[in-house]
């Protein structure tokens, strides 16, 4: 087994009087790509922000990288790519796709060091990594929704993180957008041997690419191989009446967000 990069130890994450994900222990080697699945509010953003170092646990204890999460200092953050869910990022914003790929050095970099050449080859390393390295003059806005978020995948891959996690990377993108986009996670994973962390409400497009599953219903429910967790006597507990199982797909009736 390879060296743990993220370590959840009967971790509790909340607010005073709401606990958002409960007593959670899970280990996650280097390395490995791991699919985060579970309903609206089972917990996934909170995991999310736990690894960012945003939330420190209400008991129990989170290292990420050997560093416990409340005190990830800013060359740690700098290892941890992040893509935001969509709505969180402002497409239209007048950067080109160069400029958008290299605000991911600035964690790298500190905030008032002018970024060099270096920097401008690493951002352009990125792009070519996600094969957008032939826009990168062209303005962020002009693309299409599948083109911008693999530029925003390469601005968090210009940070030369270990870990990247990805907040339902696919919302929001016609399906072979989708596809696309997953394949290209998975393409980057096998190349570039990145831990990944995947939250993401399609099970059907992830479930073939990712070493295993987390499942959460604010507790963690089921973890493992994608065959082991997803079964439907599993699975149906945690959905409910959201879930029609097909006999090749599992279909969510809720899939998409209610924010």
């Amino acid at each position: 087994m390879t060296h743990p990069i993220i370590r959840f130890n009967h971790a509790t994450f909340g607010f005073p009087g709401i606990v958002a994900l409960e007593d959670i222990s899970l280990t996650i080697p280097e390395s490995e790509f791991v699919g985060v699945i579970g309903p609206n509010g089972s917990g996934k953003t909170t995991l999310c922000r736990a690894v960012l170092g945003l939330m420190a646990p209400l008991s129990g204890t989170l290292r990420v990288l050997d560093c416990a999460c409340e005190e990830l200092r800013c060359h740690h953050r700098a290892l941890i790519g992040y893509l935001p869910q969509k709505g969180m990022i402002d497409r239209n914003f007048p950067v080109t796709v160069l400029e958008a790929t290299m605000m991911g050095r600035y964690g790298a970099l500190g905030l008032f060091r002018r970024p060099s050449r270096k920097d401008r080859d690493i951002a352009r390393q990125a792009l070519a990594q996600v094969g957008m390295d032939h826009h990168r003059e062209s303005a962020l806005g002009a693309l299409s929704g599948g083109q911008q978020q693999r530029v925003f995948i390469a601005r968090a891959l210009a940070q030369q993180p270990r870990i990247l996690l990805l907040d339902e990377p696919t919302t929001g993108l016609d399906l072979t957008a989708q596809h696309s986009v997953v394949e290209l996670i998975q393409q980057l994973h096998q190349e570039l041997k990145l831990t990944i962390l995947m939250i993401t409400h399609d099970i059907n497009m992830i479930r073939s690419r990712v070493d295993r599953l987390v499942l959460l219903k604010t507790k963690l429910f089921a973890e493992g191989p994608p065959q082991e967790v997803l079964k439907p006597e599993i699975l149906s507990q945690v959905y409910g009446k959201e879930l029609v199982i097909t006999d090749k797909d599992f279909v969510l009736v809720e899939d998409y967000h209610h924010h």
